[in-house]
């Protein structure tokens, strides 16, 4: 697909360096409507313990997760098929917000729920085959601070973005293929989070 400019922000600048588009908006919802939505879908969402096979042996991942989507979205990584449940109210609200500002039709969402600071994500890249070729990411953090870390796959060079509550990130074009990232333990004292990435999946793939 062609490069990808948000809709709504013509002028935004792209941060990534090369390999890929990465394009973020600090206050997307204010922090009062932020506030309403931590506790609103902290609340009402299905959030659950998961556990992976990592090195043969089976591990809790160090957050909750939960799949929303449209039927037949099913999305598999870490080796876990994850069914969609059906669209929560408030989500269909927000994935309708994020269409009109990205000028691109999503179909289901992954959510996150970092505890604490020792709730994480490791190094991967979103590029398994049901996303498509260039997978197109839009990922909305409500909740505590917290880094966000970028790796280039051949040269190591890193790029760090700290994802503020109300904020988003757009992730498009060949980024996924270019860059790893991830969000680091931290000693810090944090509370929670919510991280809400939405996607399309691509059927029969």
């Amino acid at each position: 697909m062609n490069r990808f400019v948000p809709l709504a922000h013509k002028s935004m600048v792209n941060l990534a360096p090369w390999d890929g588009e990465l394009y973020f908006v600090e206050d997307f919802v204010s922090r009062e409507e932020a506030d309403s939505l931590y506790v609103l879908l902290r609340r009402d969402l299905a959030w659950r313990e998961e556990e992976i096979t990592v090195v043969g042996r089976r591990v809790k991942v160090p957050r909750l997760i939960c799949w929303y989507g449209d039927a037949g979205g099913v999305y598999r990584y870490s080796g876990v098929d994850h069914m969609p449940l059906l669209w929560a109210e408030t989500l269909l609200t927000l994935k309708g917000r994020l269409e009109c500002f990205c000028g691109r039709r999503f179909n289901s969402v992954l959510g996150n729920l970092y505890r604490d600071g020792r709730d994480s994500m490791g190094w991967h890249a979103d590029k398994e085959k049901e996303l498509g070729p260039n997978p197109f990411i839009a990922s909305l953090s409500l909740g505590a601070e917290r880094l966000f870390r970028l790796r280039h796959n051949k040269t190591g060079e890193t790029l760090d973005i700290s994802l503020t509550h109300g904020s988003l990130l757009l992730m498009g074009g060949s980024l996924q293929h270019g860059w790893r990232h991830s969000i680091p333990k931290t000693r810090e004292p944090k509370t929670g989070r919510i991280n809400l990435t939405f996607r399309t999946i691509f059927s029969g793939i």
